[in-house]
């Protein structure tokens, strides 16, 4: 009798055990890790795309010690490539060229083509020394922001260049606002505040992406400023900016006397050159008009260079350098000793 109850008791705890077991709910399985794409390590090989030519911070992926983590800067180089009688070669690729700085030779990351947007500050010299050419420059400027802007990718601004750089229109893709603003601008006056306002327009172009050009109207000369030409030009070289000049003197001479060619004083020459050299070591170009067509054809030019320019890029290995460090670039087209280069001519170790 005693072994008969022991029995049932037993089979009662085993039944509420089981019991209370269905009753409760069953736990959520663990979920299962799902694998993450590894990044490509930054050593893919170079290759051909559209691109927007800017310093831009290389990734460094934080979770996975097997990519190659680099820690550097995209150097961009904008390249104008011409045959002999001017025209433009648009069929070069990336294996193409051959870069070389401080005289070696650099492996390059991309090629990008005149897709990639470009920012165009506008420096129009308003002070008193062009009054008689000013109506000229002002239809030919106009003629320029409807050739070079594309209103789905491209932005300008415009300076007036007088005592003072002023910014009187500020970044627009709209043409009319920009033609708008130029026809808008005061009678000419006052001194010339040149290098102050390409410093200016540097500073304002290095706030935004894309191709940065400042296109300078002007006679070259300067009578009022605070910043020297070698401070100005370092300031456009930090900042991948590339200048273009429409150098105005011989056509205001031509405008105010009727002749098509003038004697050059020393400080016209002296403005000159510092024109020259602006264009030259930014990859740009000085145009030298003499008459209403040569003007227009200037800024003609301008626009078509900067739809068939290439850009190159590369990640310099700045382990070596010194943030600040000058660094000259030399670019060649392989096996085409013909054909024109035109590429800026250095940049500065960019800080870290």
């Amino acid at each position: 009798m005693l072994v008969f109850r022991l029995t049932v008791i037993l089979l009662f705890v085993v039944a509420a055990s089981a019991a209370a077991q269905s009753g409760r709910n069953k736990p959520d399985p663990t979920p299962t890790p799902h694998s993450t794409p590894r990044p490509f390590p930054s050593s893919t090989p170079p290759r051909e795309r559209i691109i927007t030519a800017t310093p831009t911070p290389t990734p460094t992926p934080a979770d996975d010690d097997e990519v190659i983590r680099v820690d550097s800067t995209l150097i961009p180089i904008p390249v104008s490539v011409v045959d002999n009688e001017g025209r433009a070669i648009r069929n070069l690729r990336l294996s193409d060229f051959e870069v070389k700085i401080n005289g070696e030779r650099v492996e390059l990351a991309e090629l990008a083509r005149a897709e990639t947007p470009v920012r165009v500050a506008l420096l129009f010299d308003n002070s008193g020394s062009v009054l008689k050419a000013r109506e000229f420059e002002v239809q030919a400027s106009v003629r320029f922001f409807e050739r070079v802007i594309r209103p789905d990718r491209d932005l300008a601004a415009l300076f007036s260049i007088s005592t003072i750089g002023r910014l009187e229109q500020p970044f627009s893709a709209n043409p009319r606002v920009l033609i708008d603003a130029i026809r808008r601008l005061p009678p000419p006056e006052g001194a010339t505040a040149l290098l102050d306002t390409i410093e200016m327009a540097a500073r304002y172009l290095g706030d935004i992406s894309g191709r940065r050009v400042i296109v300078l109207v002007s006679d070259g000369d300067d009578t009022k400023t605070d910043t020297t030409f070698e401070q100005a030009l370092r300031l456009a070289q930090s900042l991948d900016c590339q200048i273009f000049v429409v150098h105005t003197t011989e056509f205001e001479n031509y405008i105010r006397t009727g002749s098509r060619r003038g004697n050059a004083n020393v400080r016209a020459l002296a403005a000159e050159r510092r024109m020259q050299s602006f264009a030259a070591q930014t990859g740009g170009a000085v145009y030298m008009p003499i008459d209403e067509r040569e003007l227009d054809d200037a800024f003609r030019r301008i626009s078509i260079e900067l739809a068939e320019q290439y850009v190159l890029s590369y990640y310099p290995e700045e382990l070596r350098a010194t943030p600040g460090e000058y660094r000259s670039i030399e670019v060649t087209v392989k096996a085409r000793p013909e054909v024109t280069v035109r590429a800026r001519k250095g940049y500065y170790v960019p800080k870290r």
